[in-house]
């Protein structure tokens, strides 16, 4: 996984490619608590994203989570494998995805 962060204000967009998966969902989460002060919009941009497991998305709820009381977070640029799991998972109800 590769992540690229862009802070322009206080909009932080995330550029996450390859997998997110246990092996790696402690990255992004460590990014994230070392990113997100002063931030009140998040965007993830997953168009390079190619896979996401149950440790991925434990990593976004709690990014949602944290969102919601400083601001708003949405997904953009799903292809359709991920969005298939988070549809499944519920995750697509719960969340602003931007296909």
């Amino acid at each position: 996984m590769e992540i690229i962060k862009n802070l322009a204000g206080t909009r932080l967009t995330m550029n996450i490619s390859g997998r997110l998966d246990a092996s790696n969902a402690s990255t992004l989460t460590n990014e994230l608590n070392a990113s997100l002060n002063g931030v009140q919009e998040l965007i993830f941009d997953f168009k390079d994203l190619k896979y996401i497991a149950s440790a991925g998305l434990r990593v976004l709820l709690t990014a949602q989570k944290r969102m919601n009381k400083q601001g708003s977070m949405k997904i953009r640029n799903v292809n359709d494998s991920v969005m298939e799991v988070l549809e499944m998972t519920g995750f697509a109800d719960l969340m602003n995805i931007e296909k």
